[in-house]
């Protein structure tokens, strides 16, 4: 622990020189241990593969520089986004290009789309909106720099920028509608954050580990939850930022934070369910009745419903697993040098492993009909199925 702390220190003081966000000093999730990680990195060792993989198909979209950028499904195609401010359209099936645009920015913010209109957010705070066929309809500003994908729902489009603010627009024409803001602490995690929207509500985690349900309408408040809360004497130990995606089911809201706890809360009141102490920085998923989170230190872990511990997995140690996807009988994560691992839902075993192009997969697995899909930081876009 103390090691992994000082390592942390060491590249948190790196980027707190280098330069501040919204006046708060930004710690890169993926980078925190400095370069001996590498040395630490647990090496794969030969398993039993019993499951077939097979690749569906493969195409390449552009180097992520770094930024956590992931694909969007929706209506039959799958759209992506490079750093250097490519957006394509592919078909879903097959990975055939519809068409490959270029929106003359630089693209941090990941693709949304409910499959008519695509949206991007960029390094400079700006929001771009296409059509279908790869026009630009609209641009609008955010306040800060754009880290997460963008939300496209009903006639809204819905933006999280990096200094804790959600704005909502026209979709039609790119008119804000309202802003949501809260303050941050001094340190703040640079990602990953994601929003969920789900029954006329947005959901986030922000710094100091809360966790909200605001109203889609109007931006306002529903109901806030503490998913973690700072502990320890100085900025570096207080940090307890809430990160990745939150899950958003029919009657709970759970979601995970770093030096903190994964929580789950009763999705009308907010209240909550029950928590456990734990330490992400990717996320978690959830899927047949149990919760699935990739820890800091690159174990995957299993609670049931309750928050019971099932099992944990630690053999992928330092090598910086994606937010888990839950896909029936496997959990299916990405790592540090671009394979994809399969885990057995009952116990955590592995039970494949595939290669990509050797680039780290920071984002989460995107489900696609008969597979998945991992974008890889080089750019690689793979839909992978196994049986």
């Amino acid at each position: 622990m103390m090691r992994r702390r000082f390592a942390f220190l060491r590249a948190a003081l790196v980027l707190a020189m280098a330069g501040t966000l919204a006046g708060c000093a930004a710690l890169n999730p993926f980078n925190w241990f400095g370069r001996s990680e590498k040395e630490r990195r647990a090496p794969l060792t030969e398993i039993k593969q019993s499951l077939s993989v097979r690749t569906l198909w493969q195409a390449s979209v552009g180097d992520s520089r770094g930024y956590l950028l992931a694909p969007a499904v929706a209506g039959g195609s799958v759209y992506a986004a490079a750093y250097d401010g490519t957006v394509v359209r592919l078909e879903e099936e097959t990975g055939k290009q519809i068409w490959r645009v270029d929106v003359g920015d630089a693209i941090t913010g990941g693709v949304g789309s409910d499959g008519e209109r695509v949206v991007v957010g960029t390094a400079e705070g700006e929001v771009i909106t296409l059509d279908n066929d790869g026009r630009v309809l609209w641009r609008a500003r955010v306040s800060s720099e754009v880290l997460s994908p963008p939300a496209v729902v009903g006639d809204r489009v819905v933006v999280r920028s990096a200094d804790n603010r959600i704005f909502a627009f026209d979709a039609r024409d790119g008119k804000r509608e309202w802003v949501y803001s809260r303050s941050a602490p001094a340190l703040i995690v640079r990602g990953p954050f994601d929003m969920e929207v789900r029954g006329g509500f947005v959901f986030a985690g922000f710094p100091g580990g809360k966790l909200v349900a605001v109203a889609l309408n109007n931006g306002g408040l529903r109901w806030e939850g503490t998913v973690a809360l700072p502990r320890g004497t100085t900025e570096l130990e207080r940090v307890a930022d809430v990160v990745g995606k939150p899950w958003v089911g029919d009657r709970e809201a759970c979601a995970v934070a770093y030096q903190g706890r994964i929580a789950c809360f009763d999705l009308r009141s907010g209240n909550l369910l029950w928590a456990r102490d734990i330490s992400s920085s990717a996320g978690l998923d959830v899927g047949d009745g149990n919760v699935y989170v990739s820890e800091d230190a690159g174990a995957v872990t299993a609670f049931n419903r309750s928050g019971a511990s099932l099992w944990r997995q630690d053999k992928l140690a330092g090598r910086e697993p994606s937010a888990p996807l839950a896909l029936g009988p496997e959990i299916v994560v990405g790592d540090v040098e671009g394979y994809v691992h399969w885990l057995a839902r009952e116990d955590g075993a592995f039970v494949a492993r595939q290669a990509t192009d050797g680039s780290p997969i920071r984002a989460a697995p995107v489900p696609i009909a008969g597979g998945f899909l991992v974008q890889t930081s080089k750019g690689g876009l793979y839909a992978l199925h196994a049986e």
